[in-house]
């Protein structure tokens, strides 16, 4: 009987540190499944904040093809580029800039100077 006895008590000690495991690794996973959670919590606002970054991208690229699908746009573009005037307009055209620079003059910049002192100028008289 004693044998039987130490197989029981054999028995609970080993169901007692297997649920002491299963608990352990109960308890490991969940904080894995936690730890997971937030990645992908952080990921979809993540994607959100670039869905909506994309949407006002194109609500302003809409306004801007409203835009350019205007006559006073498409007009504008053309009197531009192929250099079309109304009647009574003049059209002027400019060089490049470097040769801008070029033909402007050349303005001095003059230096604001205190006149000299008297001892200077005594100086300068006997020396």
């Amino acid at each position: 009987m004693k044998i039987i006895e130490y197989v029981k008590i054999k028995a609970k000690t080993l169901l007692g540190i297997a649920t002491w495991v299963l608990a352990l690794l109960l308890l490991v996973s969940t904080v894995r499944n936690i730890g997971r959670v937030r990645g992908i919590n952080s990921a979809v606002q993540e994607e959100k904040q670039k869905v909506e970054k994309m949407k006002d991208e194109n609500a302003a690229l809409e306004a801007q093809i409203a835009q350019t699908q205007g006559s006073a746009f498409i007009e504008k573009q053309i009197r531009d580029k192929l250099g079309l005037a109304k009647e009574g307009e003049a059209i002027v055209v400019l060089p490049d800039v470097e040769i801008l620079r070029k033909l402007a003059p050349q303005t001095t910049v003059e230096q604001n100077s205190l006149p000299d002192p008297n001892w200077r100028k005594w100086l300068k008289l006997f020396i």
